[in-house]
C-alpha cells in the first residue's frame, strides 16, 4: 500500500493522556457531604471520542447513582474537564512593614 502524502503532519489526536492528572466538574463526596464541585482525577483510558477519569473518592451520575468503580467518561472536548489549576502563593502586600 502507498503511503498517502499530505502538507502537514495530523494534529495529535488527543488532548488528553492516560496518567494525566486531570480535575473533573462532577458530583462526589467531600467531608461526608455531597457535593457538586471540581475534583481531582487521573486519566486512566482515551480513545477518539471519550477520555475516562478514576478518583478515590466517591462519584456520582448527575441522577443521583454511586458509581462503584469510581470511574467517569468524558467527551474528548467536554468543558468538564480539565488540566488541574495551580493555586499560586502570591506575597500579601497589605502586611507590608
Amino acid at each position: 500500500m502507498a503511503p498517502i502524502p499530505f502538507m502537514n503532519p495530523p494534529d495529535h489526536e488527543f488532548v488528553y493522556e492516560v496518567g494525566d492528572m486531570v480535575e473533573v466538574f462532577c458530583d462526589h463526596e467531600k467531608n461526608q457531604d455531597r457535593i457538586r464541585g471540581w475534583l481531582k482525577g487521573i486519566v486512566v483510558q482515551v480513545d477518539p471520542k471519550m477520555v475516562a477519569v478514576q478518583f478515590r473518592t466517591n462519584v456520582y451520575l448527575t441522577d443521583g447513582w454511586m458509581v462503584p468503580d469510581h470511574i467517569l467518561w468524558y467527551p474528548q472536548k467536554s468543558p468538564h474537564i480539565r488540566i488541574p489549576v495551580k493555586k499560586t502563593n502570591k506575597p500579601d502586600l497589605t502586611k507590608v512593614g
